[in-house]
């Protein structure tokens, strides 16, 4: 995505409870001169900052033009992870555009292909299945944590049928209440007049 020198974007992640996200990126800055991103962007970094759904701060710290950061999520919700160039330059003059290019992965430990090489078969095979293992374990708790988004949801709604069933109910003995109330006055009206 693109982003102002100065300008803060945000991203919002759903994340489960105890899960690692890690996010890779890089910054290019725009040249004016040749009209074009430049591969990188020295002496410019990266303000991120990662707050949770309870807005508690899980990170603020200052990368360089390209960097990786990780955090574990202690509670599941909504994390939102908002990402400020740390540019020194006055607002007026810092007109420059950034393109920023951001990997997020959430839950995964990706395998690190120099290594399983490395080793023999027998620690490659053990290895790969404990990569499998904290698959499922990352699989079973975004289940879980979808099941708690749905049931709150379904008692969200069941509570919002309550309340129109009972306002349906109010609105019916107000509009019984006003027609009899009606009927008595115009039969005392007619009566004064002698009408009836």
């Amino acid at each position: 995505f693109h982003s102002g020198e100065r300008e803060e974007k945000c991203i919002i992640e759903d994340v489960p409870t105890d899960t690692l996200v890690i996010g890779n990126y890089k910054v290019q800055r725009w040249d004016i001169h040749k009209q074009e991103f430049l591969e990188s962007a020295p002496g410019l970094g990266m303000f991120v900052t990662v707050t949770t759904p309870s807005a508690e701060v899980l990170l603020s710290k200052l990368y360089g033009p390209k960097g990786t950061f990780s955090f574990t999520s202690h509670q599941s919700g909504e994390h939102i992870i908002c990402l400020q160039s740390n540019s020194t330059r006055f607002v007026a003059f810092a007109g420059s555009k950034l393109r920023i290019h951001l990997d997020i992965r959430v839950g995964e430990h990706f395998l690190d292909e120099s290594v399983v090489q490395a080793k023999d078969k027998v620690n490659e095979v053990s290895f790969r299945l404990e990569h499998l293992i904290e698959q499922v374990h990352h699989i079973t708790k975004e289940q879980n944590y979808e099941r708690e988004r749905e049931e709150k949801f379904r008692k969200t709604s069941e509570e919002t049928n309550s309340n129109i069933l009972w306002w349906a109910i109010v609105q019916t003995l107000i509009l019984i209440s006003i027609g009899i109330w009606q009927i008595k006055s115009l039969r005392d009206f007619f009566i004064s007049k002698k009408l009836v």
